[in-house]
């Protein structure tokens, strides 16, 4: 594979983590279940499909997966595979209470027109690498910051409180984000670094997508203090999904940050 197609499927991929709901392709990780009622293991699939929860295009990569146990100390994965169309992974979970499983991703985009063909060039990479990628001799250079989290919860036992990240788009429920069920209305607080993030679009789709004629999202948005409820209408996965641009950006020469947040939960009958 040469340079320049490696970056178009970076770019691509990357472009695919900012995606929403109405886009071509989600980021999703689908744990076995959400709910133990003693210590075992929790199998998940990661990956980039188009339709909801089936594993159809791509395997998410895992450079970012992040497990945090109920008391905050990180584990890690355990029979992690990247297959055709999906990365798999096992989570031993011997302590009682609330996992976060995620996989966070954070760099740059920079995009040019090449001076010789005057053709747009594209590359991704971190804070410290992206202006290596970027010719000393291009022009309408444009760099953006990107900040991406996929995530879902496991609970063992009796839920735990989650502790607040801080950094980037993060979910806070008011409950337990594992006690959702049927009929009953679950409110939740979007905050962005570590404060409530208003007046923000949140779609949220149930999984089985391939067998609707329509999406049927669930369209929300965040109030003054970030929150925002959902009663759910009926049991299953759900894709819970929102994203927003500032110009809150720590990498040289980006004027843009790009932020997004996609979580899966469990509704139960």
């Amino acid at each position: 594979m040469t340079r320049t197609i490696r970056r178009a499927a970076g770019f691509a991929f990357a472009l695919a983590a900012l995606a929403g709901a109405a886009q071509a392709h989600n980021l999703w990780l689908l744990p076995s279940s959400t709910v133990f009622s003693k210590a075992d293991t929790v199998s998940v699939d990661a990956a980039v499909s188009n339709d909801l929860f089936v594993a159809n295009h791509a395997p998410m990569r895992l450079d970012g997966l992040q497990i945090t146990a109920p008391d905050g100390s990180a584990l890690k994965a355990d029979n992690e595979a990247r297959l055709k169309q999906r990365t798999v992974f096992d989570v031993n979970m011997t302590q009682l209470g609330t996992y976060r499983i995620a996989v966070v991703n954070t760099g740059a985009f920079a995009s040019w027109k090449d001076k010789a063909t005057g053709q747009t060039q594209r590359a991704r990479g971190s804070a410290e690498t992206i202006a290596k990628e970027i010719p000393a001799d291009a022009l309408e250079v444009a760099v953006s910051q990107t900040a991406g989290r996929v995530e879902t919860f496991v609970t063992v036992g009796k839920p735990s409180p989650l502790k607040p990240i801080g950094q980037g788009m993060e979910l806070i429920s008011t409950g337990s984000p594992t006690d959702l069920v049927k009929g009953e209305k679950a409110t939740f607080t979007l905050n962005l670094d570590g404060q409530p993030a208003r007046g923000l679009d949140v779609t949220v789709t149930a999984g089985n997508t391939q067998y609707r004629d329509k999406l049927e999202e669930i369209k929300l948005k965040t109030d003054d203090k970030g929150q925002f409820s959902v009663t759910w209408p009926a049991a299953g996965m759900y894709w819970l999904d929102a994203s927003t641009r500032d110009s809150k950006t720590t990498v040289p020469k980006a004027k843009e940050r790009r932020v997004s947040y996609a979580a899966t939960l469990e509704v139960m009958p």
